[in-house]
């Protein structure tokens, strides 16, 4: 990020302002709507606007608000700038916690005189080519690619590489649009790319699958998390166990987090803020860079963090957006994990209640989003599901065991709705 932090003009709130980009209610969101020690200042743009529920946009009514239109950003800069004369707290920090809107929310930053990414940033950890392109550049493995736009493009490079592979879209997210393919047979039953996107193929990478995160202040890493994915995140998609646990702080890691982090915030000319990677672990003990990102991470794994350790990890994430250098004091040496529970398509006749899962050994906490009644669409992507569930235990392998349990006792039964 390499706008300077600003500081409060004269006659401003001695409070810090952010400006927060709001797309979707989350857990990140909801903490620091709690806040007393920050004044929030919420930038929507139009095409996320009709994704916030009624019961959030209530939630928020008090806050001041900005709506922009996603195009013609130069005048919506003008417009905002005009707006904040309006009031009783000018924003001079800015956040940016939602994938989908780093390419209008980063540029509108900067056309606002905000800390922001580069458009050069931007494509890094937002677009899969030139992020594979950046990881080659810093020394750092990755799965071979080719950008592509049909499948016959797919089978050329399938050839020369090998199968599988993994078509997707380069600016995807939660597997959304995302193929592996195992052959030439396969090949057939996959969708044409959409040319009105742009797609890329790249080798499908063996081995044990992580997420790295890390809090990122005066771009040094003030601390650094490992999760581990009991099953590639693409298998979560053919039903296998769907789940990120955080290994507990005292066990011994098959990796340098710490080192690897570092060296791609480097990488990145990250100046602050959460960043979160994805990686393989080869048989072979080769690290293999998988995606990138300089936001905070979907699903749960900022929480099991937080769990693993007993502290409020959103909390000391937007503090690093505040130009503070959070001071972590962990509580908790414990391993902790979110499992998605499992979801089908159709009306719901019975599904596990809240009681019966936190009776399990190590479930420390469940969220349904199902009830009996409610009608199931579950969307082709890895953060579909029925709830969650946040199992813990002494190390990681032992949460995974537990999270097992939990998928034997899981009960959901649908039936099909009527056209």
């Amino acid at each position: 990020m390499t706008t300077h932090m600003t500081t409060p003009a004269p006659g401003t709130s001695t409070l810090p302002v952010v400006l927060l980009v709001d797309g979707r209610p989350s857990s990140f969101v909801r903490n620091a709507l709690s806040r007393d020690d920050v004044h929030i200042v919420l930038l929507r743009f139009a095409s996320a606007v009709k994704d916030l529920p009624e019961e959030y946009l209530e939630l928020t009514a008090h806050l001041p608000v900005f709506l922009a239109q996603d195009e013609n950003l130069a005048e919506e800069a003008e417009r905002y700038l005009e707006w904040t004369g309006t009031l009783e707290h000018v924003p001079t920090y800015f956040c940016n916690p939602q994938e989908p809107l780093q390419e209008v929310a980063q540029p509108f930053a900067g056309l606002v005189g905000l800390p922001h990414l580069t458009r050069e940033q931007v494509a890094w950890v937002r677009h899969k080519t030139a992020m594979k392109d950046r990881f080659a550049e810093i020394g750092l493995r990755c799965a071979a690619y080719r950008e592509v736009g049909s499948l016959d493009d797919v089978a050329r490079f399938a050839d020369e590489q090998g199968w599988p592979v993994v078509l997707k879209p380069i600016d995807s997210f939660a597997c959304i649009g995302t193929y592996r393919i195992e052959g030439p047979d396969e090949l057939a039953k996959v969708p044409e790319p959409d040319p009105g996107r742009r797609w890329m193929v790249e080798e499908y990478i063996q081995g044990t699958e992580y997420q790295l995160c890390a809090l990122v202040s005066g771009g040094k890493v003030v601390d650094s998390y490992l999760s581990l994915n009991p099953v590639p995140i693409l298998e979560v998609l053919d039903g296998a166990i769907n789940a990120n646990i955080t290994f507990a702080p005292g066990e011994e890691l098959p990796l340098d987090v710490r080192s690897v982090t570092q060296d791609l915030v480097d990488g990145f000319g990250l100046d602050h803020g959460y960043f979160h990677a994805e990686c393989f672990l080869m048989r072979d003990g080769t690290l293999c860079v998988g995606e990138a990102a300089a936001r905070i991470t979907g699903c749960e794994v900022p929480a099991n963090h937080g769990l693993s350790r007993g502290f409020d990890i959103h909390r000391a994430t937007l503090d690093t957006y505040l130009g503070r250098t959070p001071v972590l004091e962990y509580s908790e040496d414990r391993a902790v994990g979110d499992l998605l529970l499992p979801v089908k398509p159709g009306k719901v006749v019975h599904i596990s209640t809240e009681e019966e899962l936190l009776r399990l050994p190590g479930v420390l906490a469940v969220h349904l989003k199902l009830a009996v009644g409610d009608v199931s669409e579950p969307p082709r992507a890895s953060h579909a599901s029925s709830g969650y569930v946040h199992v813990t235990g002494r190390t990681a392998a032992e949460a995974e065991q537990r999270m097992r349990g939990v998928l034997e006792h899981f009960v959901l039964t649908t039936e099909p709705v009527e056209p």
